[in-house]
C-alpha cells in the first residue's frame, strides 16, 4: 500500500480526501463530547486525532538526513500518514500500523524510536523524551483498538459503531489496565500534539531544500500550488482569519470544550449539544454549590470565612466526625427502642389472651406456655453467658497478642532511632568532609559520584525501555493469539468447505455414472458426451488446476503410506467408484478433523507411557495418528513378544539364511513382485522396501520351520514395513501375529484355523445378520470364497490404508475377536446394497470390490464396536472347538477315502499287468 502510494502521489491525494487530513481550518474544530468522553480518559489526555510534527530520518546517500514531517492518524486504515507541512493538502506517504511493531533504544538519542513494518523501518524522533513515549503509547493503543473493533459495514457506519460502542470502550478501557501494569499512561504533551500542533511554526531545518522530499517531487508540487491558490482567495476575498490569529483563536475554544467536557460540572448539556456550557456558568453553579454547603453547616459558616484552606478543610473533618458519632449514637437509641417496643407489643398480647380466655383451664394452659417462653430464654441466656466467657477468654488472648506486638514495636522503634541517630552522625562527617578543600581522594571520589548520576540516568532509561517494549511484547502476544485464533477459524471454515466440495464432486462424479449406466452405448453423441466428461473427471488433478499454487482440490495421487488414492484399474467403472471412494474419505476425515481427529490427537500425545487399560482401548480402537503409530505398535508387538524375543536372534537368522538357501526362498521371490501393486514403495524400482521385505520373511521362514512360507504372509509383512519401516520391527510384529495373535495352525498346509475361523463366520452372521444371510442362502452364494482371504492378511487387500490401519491399531491389542467383529461390520454397513440384489452373479461382482466402497471409519468403527455387542470371547472359542472337531473328523473320514481309493487303484493295476500283454514284448515281436 505504501509502496503504490509513493509512485502515484495523485492517486494517494484522492484517496485520502479532505476529511482524513486535518487541515488548519479542521483542526480548530471542537471535539464532540461523545467521542472523547468514550475514550475512558480526560479530554488533555486523549485529543479527538493524533497528529504533531515529528522528524523522519530519509532520503539516500549523501542527502540522507533528519527532515521535519506533519503525521496524523487514519483510524479507518490504521495508516500513519505524513507531509511536509500540515497545510499540505496531499500526504507524501502512509505507514500501515496493523502489522507494525514499535520499539525505542536506551542508548539512541534522545527522543528517537523505530516503527517495524515487514517491508521496511522508520526511524523517527520527538523533541523530548515525553512526547516520544506519547506517540509510542498512542500508536499501541490505536493499533489495538484497530484489531479489536468489530468491521464497518460501508452502508450503515454510524449505526454499527453505536451498536458496539460500549464493547469496544470497555475492551479498551481493560488494555489500558493491562499496559499501565508495564507503562503508567503519559499526560498528552501541550502544544506539541493534536489541533494546536498545527498552530506552531513549522521546525526550522539547516537548508531550506533539505526538508524537500525529491522522492515524492509530483506530491510537493501539487501541494505548493494549492497552498499558493488558497493564499489568493484568502487575500482576493478577505475572509478568514490569517495563520497568526490561529492561537488567540484556538485557546478559548479550547477552554469551552472543558468546561462542556467535564463531567464534575453542574448544568452540563447532552453529549450531542453542538454548543459548549460557556464559562459563566460553571462559575455560577460553583457559587451556589457553595452556598448550599453553607447553609447545611450554619455554625461554621460565620467562623470559616477568615480561615485558611486548610484550617476549613481541619474543622469540616472535625464537624464530620461528630456528626457521624452522633448519628450513630442515634441509631442505637432507636435499636433500643424498637426493641422496648416489641417487648411492651408481645406482653400486651399475652395479657390480652389472657384476660380474654373464658375458662381457668385456658388461663392455666397460658401461664405454663408463659412458664415454658422462660425456661427456652433462660437456657438461652445461659448458652450467651457461656458464649461471653468464651469471647472474654478471646479477647484476653488477643489483648496479649496485642501487648507482645507493641513490645516488638516498641524495640523496632527504639532499633530505629538508634539507626536515625548514625545516620545523623554519619551526614555530619560527609558535611564536614566536603567542606574541606577538595584533595586528590575527594577529587577522585566527586568524579565517581559524577559517574554514578550518569549510570543511575543510564538505568533509568534502560528501566523505561524495559517498560515500553514489556508493554509492546505484552500487546503484540495478544494481537498475535487473536490473529492465531482467526487463524484457525478459517481452517475449519476451509476444511468444511474442502468437504463440501468433496462431496459435490463426488455425487458429480455419481451422477456421471448413473447417466453412463442408463443412457448406455446406444445414446450416441450424448454417449460419447458423457464419456468425455467422465475420462476428463478422472484425469484431473489439483496440480493441474491451480496454476498459482492455491491447493484446490485435497486429493493426492498417493495417501500418507504410499498407497494410490485411486487405483488405476482397467476398468473405467472401478476407477470411476475409486474416485467416488477417494473423495467421500476425504470428505469424512476434513469434517471430523476439528471434532474428533484434534482431541484425539492431543489425547495421544498427553499419554507419555502405555499400559494396559481401558482408556488405552478405547483410543486403539478409535485409531492411533500417524505420528504415534510405529511407537504404539513397537510397545503392542514387545507386549506379545517378549517372552521370545532375543536381541540378536534377527541377526542370526539373516546369517543363516545366507549361509544355506531356504526351500521356500524361491516362492519368496515370485510373491515379492505381487506384493501391493498400487504402493509407490513397493513398485518403485529404486525402493529398499523389497529388499527389507525380502529378509523379514526369509528370516521368519527360518523363525518357524513348521510353516517356512504362506502365500499371505508378504502382505502382513509389508503392512508392518510400511509402518514401522525396520525390519527387525517388522519381523518381530509378523512373528507375534502367526505365533501369538492367531491359531497355531492358521498357516499350515491344510489351513485348519483358517476355514474353521469361517464356518465361525457363517454362524456369527447368521445370529447377527438373519435377514442377509437368508438372502444370500436363497442366491447360493458361499461367503467363504470373499472372506477367507479377508482373515488369512487381516483385510490387507480389502479396506483402504486408513481403515486397514485402524482396524490393526485394535487388532494388536485385543486379537482376532476384533477381525470377526470387523467382517460382520463391514456386511451390516453394505447390508442394504446387497439385499437389492436378486442375481448370484450381480452378487459376487459386487462383493468382489464392495469394501472398497466403505468411506466411514468412524461409521464402521461404530457398528463393529457397538452394533455388533454382545460378542464375547466365550462363544468365539466354544464355536471355535465345536467346529473345529467336525472340520477334523471330516479331514479324517477324506484321508480315509483317499487311501482306500488308492488301495483300489493300485488292486486295478495289477489285475491289468497280468492280463494285458507287455508294451516291450510286442516291440520285440515287431
Amino acid at each position: 500500500m505504501a509502496g503504490a502510494r509513493e509512485d502515484t502521489p495523485e492517486s494517494s491525494s484522492s484517496a485520502a480526501g479532505s476529511e482524513d487530513r486535518p487541515g488548519p481550518a479542521r483542526l480548530t474544530e471542537a471535539v464532540p463530547p461523545a467521542e472523547s468522553e468514550g475514550c475512558g480518559r480526560p479530554l488533555e489526555e486523549a485529543p479527538k486525532k493524533l497528529c504533531g510534527y515529528l522528524s523522519k530520518f530519509g532520503g539516500k546517500g549523501p542527502i540522507r538526513s533528519w527532515k521535519s514531517r506533519w503525521f496524523f492518524y487514519d483510524e479507518r486504515k490504521c495508516h500513519l500518514y505524513y507531509s511536509r507541512t500540515a497545510q499540505d493538502a496531499n500526504p507524501l506517504d502512509s505507514i500501515d500500523l496493523s502489522s507494525a511493531v514499535f520499539d525505542c533504544k536506551a542508548d539512541a538519542e534522545e527522543g528517537t524510536f523505530e516503527i517495524r513494518t515487514p517491508s521496511r523501518v522508520i526511524t523517527l524522533k520527538a523533541a523530548t523524551k515525553e512526547v516520544m513515549l506519547y506517540w509510542l503509547q498512542q500508536l499501541q493503543m490505536k493499533r489495538w483498538e484497530f484489531h479489536n473493533s468489530p468491521p464497518v459495514l460501508p452502508a450503515a457506519p454510524d449505526a454499527t459503531l453505536a451498536g458496539n460502542g460500549p464493547a469496544l470502550h470497555l475492551k479498551l478501557g481493560q488494555e489500558e489496565a493491562e499496559l499501565e501494569e508495564f507503562l503508567c499512561p503519559v499526560k498528552t504533551p501541550t502544544g506539541l500534539v493534536g489541533a494546536a500542533a498545527a498552530l506552531q511554526p513549522v521546525p526550522a531545518m539547516p537548508l531550506a531544500l533539505q526538508n524537500i522530499s525529491l522522492k515524492h517531487l509530483g506530491t510537493e508540487i501539487q501541494n505548493t500550488m494549492h497552498n499558493i491558490r488558497g493564499n489568493k482567495q484568502v487575500l482576493g476575498t478577505g475572509h478568514g482569519p490569517p495563520v497568526e490569529d490561529f492561537p488567540q483563536s484556538a485557546e478559548p475554544q479550547s477552554e469551552e470544550q472543558a468546561s462542556a467536557l467535564d463531567p464534575s460540572a453542574p448544568g452540563k448539556e447532552p453529549a450531542d449539544s453542538p454548543k459548549p456550557a460557556p464559562k459563566s456558568s460553571l462559575t455560577t453553579c460553583l457559587t451556589q454549590k457553595t452556598k448550599r454547603q453553607s447553609n447545611t453547616f450554619p455554625f461554621f459558616s460565620e467562623g470559616l470565612r477568615n480561615r485558611t484552606a486548610q484550617e476549613k478543610v481541619v474543622a469540616l473533618e472535625q464537624q464530620v466526625m461528630v456528626l457521624t458519632k452522633e448519628l450513630k449514637s442515634q441509631k442505637e437509641l432507636v435499636k433500643i427502642l424498637h426493641k422496648a417496643l416489641e417487648a411492651a407489643q408481645q406482653e400486651k398480647r399475652a395479657s390480652s389472651a389472657y384476660l380474654a380466655a373464658a375458662e381457668d383451664k385456658d388461663r392455666l394452659e397460658l401461664v405454663r406456655h408463659k412458664v415454658r417462653q422462660i425456661a427456652e430464654l433462660g437456657r438461652r441466656v445461659e448458652a450467651l453467658e457461656q458464649e461471653r466467657e468464651s469471647l472474654l477468654h478471646t479477647a484476653s488472648l488477643r489483648e496479649q497478642r496485642v501487648q507482645e506486638l507493641q513490645q516488638h514495636v516498641q524495640l523496632l522503634m527504639d532499633k530505629n532511632q538508634a539507626k536515625q541517630q548514625v545516620i545523623c552522625k554519619l551526614s555530619e562527617k560527609v558535611t564536614q568532609d566536603l567542606a574541606q578543600p577538595p584533595n586528590a581522594a575527594d577529587r577522585d571520589f566527586l568524579s565517581q559520584q559524577e559517574r554514578m548520576e550518569h549510570l543511575k540516568d543510564d538505568m533509568e532509561a534502560y528501566r523505561t525501555q524495559n517498560r515500553f517494549l514489556n508493554s509492546e511484547i505484552h500487546q503484540v502476544t495478544k494481537i498475535w493469539r487473536k490473529v492465531a485464533e482467526k487463524e484457525k477459524a478459517l481452517l475449519t471454515k476451509c476444511a468444511y468447505l474442502q468437504a463440501r466440495n468433496c462431496q459435490v464432486e463426488s455425487k458429480y462424479l455419481a451422477g456421471l455414472r448413473r447417466l453412463q449406466e442408463a443412457m448406455g452405448p446406444e445414446a450416441g453423441e450424448c454417449w460419447e458426451l458423457l464419456r468425455e466428461l467422465v475420462q476428463e473427471a478422472l484425469q484431473w488433478e489439483a496440480s493441474e488446476a491451480s496454476a498459482d499454487g492455491v491447493e484446490l482440490s485435497p486429493v493426492s495421487e498417493y495417501d500418507e503410506y504410499g498407497f494410490l488414492t485411486v487405483p488405476d484399474y482397467e476398468v473405467e467403472d472401478l476407477r470411476l467408484l475409486a474416485r467416488i471412494q477417494v473423495l467421500e474419505v476425504r470428505s469424512h476425515h476434513l469434517l471430523a478433523l476439528e471434532a474428533v481427529e484434534r482431541p484425539l490427537r492431543e489425547r495421544w500425545a498427553a499419554l507419555d507411557q502405555l499400559s494396559p487399560s481401558a482408556e488405552l482401548k478405547q483410543l486403539l480402537r478409535a485409531g492411533v495418528p500417524r505420528e504415534h503409530r510405529p511407537r504404539v505398535w513397537r510397545w503392542l508387538v514387545h507386549l506379545r513378544v517378549q517372552h521370545l524375543h532375543t536381541p540378536s536372534c534377527y541377526q542370526e537368522l539373516l546369517r543363516r539364511g545366507q549361509a544355506c538357501e531356504h526351500p521356500a526362498a524361491r516362492q519368496i521371490e515370485l510373491d515379492l513382485n505381487r506384493t501391493f501393486p498400487n504402493n509407490k514403495h513397493f513398485t518403485c524400482p529404486t525402493s529398499n522396501f523389497p529388499d527389507k521385505l525380502r529378509r523379514v520373511l526369509l528370516a521368519f521362514s527360518w523363525q518357524n520351520p513348521a510353516i517356512g512360507y504362506c502365500q499371505g504372509l508378504n502382505r502382513l509383512a509389508a503392512v508392518a514395513l510400511l509402518v514401522l519401516e525396520e525390519e527387525e520391527s517388522a519381523f518381530w510384529c509378523l512373528v507375534a501375529i502367526v505365533e501369538t495373535i492367531l491359531p497355531a495352525d492358521y498357516y499350515s498346509k491344510t489351513l485348519t484355523a483358517s476355514q474353521v475361523d469361517q464356518r465361525v463366520l457363517q454362524d456369527l452372521l447368521s445370529e447377527k445378520l438373519p435377514r442377509l444371510m437368508a438372502h444370500l442362502g436363497q442366491h447360493r452364494v458361499d461367503l467363504s470364497l470373499i472372506t477367507f482371504n479377508w482373515f488369512l492378511v487381516i483385510f490387507a487387500d480389502s479396506l483402504i490404508s486408513d481403515i486397514l490401519l485402524r482396524v490393526w491399531d485394535a487388532f494388536l491389542y485385543e486379537g482376532t475377536k476384533v477381525v470377526f467383529r470387523y467382517a460382520l461390520a463391514i456386511f451390516k454397513y453394505n447390508e442394504e446394497e446387497i439385499l437389492r440384489l436378486q442375481d448370484s452373479l450381480e452378487i459376487y461382482q459386487y462383493l468382489r470390490f464392495f469394501t472398497k466402497t466403505i468411506c466411514n471409519s468412524r461409521k464402521l468403527m461404530h457398528i463393529a464396536f457397538s452394533d455388533m455387542n454382545p460378542f464375547p470371547m466365550k462363544q468365539l472359542r466354544q464355536l471355535r472347538a465345536a467346529h473345529r472337531e467336525r472340520l477334523e473328523a471330516e479331514l479324517r473320514e477324506l484321508e480315509q477315502l483317499k487311501a482306500e481309493y488308492l488301495e483300489r487303484r493300485a488292486s486295478w493295476g495289477r489285475v491289468v499287468t497280468e492280463g494285458c500283454a507287455s508294451e516291450d514284448d510286442g516291440d520285440g515281436d515287431a
